[in-house]
């Protein structure tokens, strides 16, 4: 039996799950289609949060445990101008802080219940180019610190939630603990509250002693999370000058304290915003820096994504800057190519590579309800030229979010999310984000076979 063999059935038995069948080990290894020739990267999306409370050192632990080559997080600053990682910064749906509430009475004052307003863009409008007024929580313009009021993030409405930026460091450990997110009623709950939430720096020293136990190399893949948004809480928090931006600073500051500011460093810088990730790139950051690609939705009908609100489907500073466009621009080789000038990868929604689309469509349900159509009705369609073009540009690409649940996995995988990776690893993929370490694994090892590796 080969070390793979060994290694393989080891995984496979502490994770619970059987080993897919693949096809034979080749006579002579192949190449990797991957931009540097080596394998492609497992990513630890919020560490393991398909099995543990995501962002909390349990969940990295658990991922750098079965195999992460990174572990990733989100950003944001506390009130005490701290780097803290959570998914998102209204607390209730990834947090116990409802729970909380109910006997704290510091905590369940700092609910916020201000409005919003609503403010016109500031293009011309059209039909193509989204609607025409969005919310904010600059409530008062005169007054910048009216942004800690109200709870809109990125034009999306969170009134009567907790803002992260409302508590300081120690009062986050102290007081609220991690949940599960995504696929919540079908994930363990048993964890939920258990772990606290904890800083940047917590998951950096968790990656290096972590590498040191396992003999391999674990990056840390940070993001600056919602950054127009998160400096002007910042900015009103006293972390910064007016018209600053203390989220990029206090990352750039991090990294160079951890010895970690340079290219082949064990690092990934990731944004939504391409204003922030340039910001970084022009004052001093030297690790390698990823362009992130989202989009609002599938239309399985015509089989592609869509680009339609506000949200998600526009880099929010963008929207703030006046400049109309969805990120679908990112995807052309001009697009590609405005991002190789500051970034070095993209990290484009699992779509955009491989759409899907439901062939056998109907209008209406039989209770003459739309028909909308789900992921696991779907079939997989021929790969856009994305990941070629990115690769002619020099750009790698990592690709979000891979999760296990039959829900997210389209029907021609048949429930086995080893497919969905096969699927990817084949086309060259050079990373891929995964709820499930797991089976991100799992899925390489049935690549490498193939390969005869």
């Amino acid at each position: 039996m080969t070390q793979f063999s060994v290694a393989a059935r080891r995984l496979i038995g502490a994770a619970g799950l059987s080993m897919c069948i693949v096809s034979p080990v080749s006579a002579q290894e192949k190449p990797f289609a991957t931009l540097d020739g080596k394998p492609p990267l497992v990513i630890g999306h919020r560490g393991l949060p398909g099995l543990m409370p995501e962002e909390t050192q349990a969940s990295y632990d658990m991922a750098a445990a079965l195999g992460t080559d990174a572990l990733e997080e989100d950003l944001h600053l506390t009130k005490d101008c701290v780097l803290v990682a959570r998914h998102n910064p209204w607390l209730s749906d990834n947090t116990n802080v409802a729970e909380v509430a109910k006997t704290n009475p510091e905590v369940a004052a700092r609910k916020r219940t201000v409005p919003g307003k609503m403010v016109k863009v500031s293009w011309a409008q059209t039909p193509d180019n989204g609607p025409a007024e969005y919310l904010v929580d600059l409530t008062d313009p005169a007054d910048p610190k009216s942004v800690l009021k109200s709870l809109i993030v990125d034009g999306e409405d969170h009134t009567n939630d907790w803002s992260i930026t409302d508590f300081t460091m120690a009062e986050l450990r102290s007081w609220i603990a991690g949940t599960t997110y995504d696929a919540r009623d079908e994930r363990p709950k048993e964890f939920n509250g258990k772990f606290p939430i904890i800083s940047f720096q917590d998951i950096i020293d968790i990656a290096k002693a972590k590498s040191r136990e396992t003999g391999r190399v674990i990056s840390v893949y940070p993001e600056t999370k919602n950054p127009t948004w998160n400096n002007a809480q910042a900015i009103a928090n006293g972390c910064g000058a007016a018209d600053s931006h203390p989220l990029e600073d206090a990352l750039i500051k991090i990294i160079k304290e951890n010895g970690l500011n340079t290219k082949d460093a064990p690092i990934f810088v990731q944004s939504f915003e391409p204003a922030s990730l340039k910001y970084m790139h022009s004052h001093g950051l030297e690790t390698k820096i990823v362009q992130l690609i989202d989009g609002d939705g599938v239309d399985f009908k015509a089989g592609k994504a869509t680009y339609d609100d506000i949200t998600n489907s526009r880099p929010y500073d963008w929207t703030v800057a006046g400049d109309p466009r969805w990120f679908d621009v990112m995807l052309t080789p001009e697009g590609l190519a405005e991002i190789k000038t500051y970034a070095d990868g993209i990290g484009p929604w699992k779509l955009q590579i491989v759409p899907l689309k439901i062939t056998d469509w109907k209008e209406k349900n039989a209770d003459g309800t739309p028909y909308k159509g789900s992921t696991s009705e779907s079939t997989t369609q021929e790969p856009t030229s994305l990941l070629a073009n990115a690769h002619e540009a020099g750009l790698f690409v990592h690709v979000f979010t891979f999760r296990s649940e039959k829900k997210y996995l389209a029907g021609d995988y048949k429930g086995d999310p080893t497919q969905e990776y096969l699927k990817f690893f084949r086309l060259g993929i050079d990373g891929v984000f995964t709820d499930f370490t797991n089976a991100g694994v799992i899925g390489r090892i049935a690549y490498l076979h193939e390969l005869g590796r």
